[in-house]
């Protein structure tokens, strides 16, 4: 049995559950989200608590009985709680801002790149523009648009300067190895 998917979730009160054969849709007061599971297995709700199940033993269900589990527990916690994410600008002069929805990034370019967010995904900057913090209820969009984010100028190892997630570890090079000169 799948250590993940035999664990119930349980429901929040102010959550609200509608399950359709192999569609559910979750609403809460971050939101409102649904999903279609694989055939495989099926969720069954009773009173506070979601349990979800597979057909058989096969592969396949295996494989798709902790993944369900976790899609739904996840969709539960985003439309009560929310999901935040927060990234990190190294480098001098990096800074970033908020303009009206979309975020403003000077990393070093031309140009300042800006970034829309998708619905339901709100950005805020913390620590005078050198912290982003992405919160949203669906955390499938809230990582994909982090590392969007963090694609426009990735953390290089020679001096560490670029955009990282909050505990992320770079690992630095040493730089070029002098000969002693010409002669």
């Amino acid at each position: 049995m799948s250590r993940i998917g035999k664990q119930p979730i349980t429901v929040p009160a102010k959550v609200q559950i509608t399950i359709n054969g192999s569609s559910i849709s979750v609403k809460g007061p971050k939101g409102e989200l649904s999903r279609e599971l694989p055939s495989e297995v099926s969720v069954v709700q009773e009173g506070d608590i979601l349990t979800v199940s597979r057909q058989d033993d096969s592969r396949v269900c295996r494989q798709m009985h902790g993944l369900s589990r976790s899609l739904v527990s996840n969709m539960v916690e985003g439309v009560s709680q929310g999901f935040q994410r927060k990234l990190q600008l190294q480098g001098v002069g990096y800074r970033a801002q908020v303009k009206g929805k979309d975020l403003v990034l000077n990393v070093g370019y031309s140009h300042p790149v800006e970034i829309t967010p998708p619905d339901g995904v709100q950005f805020a900057i913390e620590d005078k523009g050198l912290t982003i913090v992405v919160t949203g209820y669906n955390k499938e969009v809230v990582g994909n648009i982090t590392a969007k984010i963090r694609a426009v100028r990735p953390p290089e190892p020679y001096k560490g300067k670029g955009i990282r997630h909050e505990n992320e570890v770079v690992r630095r090079k040493a730089g070029k190895a002098g000969k002693g000169g010409k002669k």
